[in-house]
């Protein structure tokens, strides 16, 4: 699988290209300490002071290096993939190495702290269900009236969390279809598409 970069994204990084090396390479530092500790002004008026350009071209300079590693880290790429991804960005060799180099070095720790900064939603943890039925009642005698009620057990972290939630068979029917169909639709192409490259 490779990555494919926006035109934005490629413009951003095509600033690698006027550099030396070894700015590159202190490029990939800051940029690992920004994914670290989020973003910071004065990195980038620092940087741009000792290479003579203007702080937004540093900053979408390094924005780009932080789209390349994280979406990278995203989709676990090998090696191989990797380097076909940049090959498409005109870097020499060595800064393709470089950025090799901290690719393969950083995506693990890249990748636990985006597992860090995702959501926690709640989660299924349990559900108690009964049918009830009212039979009769003193103004009618022959009425049928079904309910199902739950009792759903969601945890959210170390929290138990229950609600209760009560409905007719008709309702209950629809809602089972609708979440079948929406169950269905995960399994099309697209969907495992955008699924594969969220994870």
């Amino acid at each position: 699988m490779l990555l494919v970069l926006e035109d934005q994204h490629k413009k951003h990084l095509s600033f690698l290209n006027d550099v030396s090396i070894d700015v590159v390479r202190e490029l990939c530092k800051i940029t690992m300490e920004l994914i670290r500790k989020g973003s910071n002004v004065k990195v980038y008026q620092k940087a741009s002071q000792k290479l003579e350009v203007s702080p937004e071209t540093v900053q979408h300079g390094i924005e780009g290096l932080m789209y390349l590693l994280t979406e990278s880290s995203k989709l676990m790429l090998n090696e191989v993939d990797f380097q076909d991804s940049i090959l498409t960005l005109g870097f020499e060799e060595s800064v393709r190495a470089a950025l090799l180099e901290m690719y393969l070095e950083n995506r693990t720790e890249i990748r636990t702290i985006l597992n860090e900064m995702s959501m926690d939603l709640p989660h299924y943890h349990n559900l108690e269900w009964r049918f009830d039925i009212q039979l009769a009642s003193r103004s009618l005698r022959r009425q049928i009236s079904p309910q199902i009620l739950f009792k759903l057990h969601t945890k959210d972290g170390g929290n138990l969390e229950t609600q209760v939630l009560q409905t007719d068979p008709v309702n209950l029917v629809h809602m089972t279809k609708v979440l079948d169909d929406a169950l269905q639709e995960m399994k099309s192409a697209y969907c495992r598409r955008i699924v594969r490259n969220i994870k």
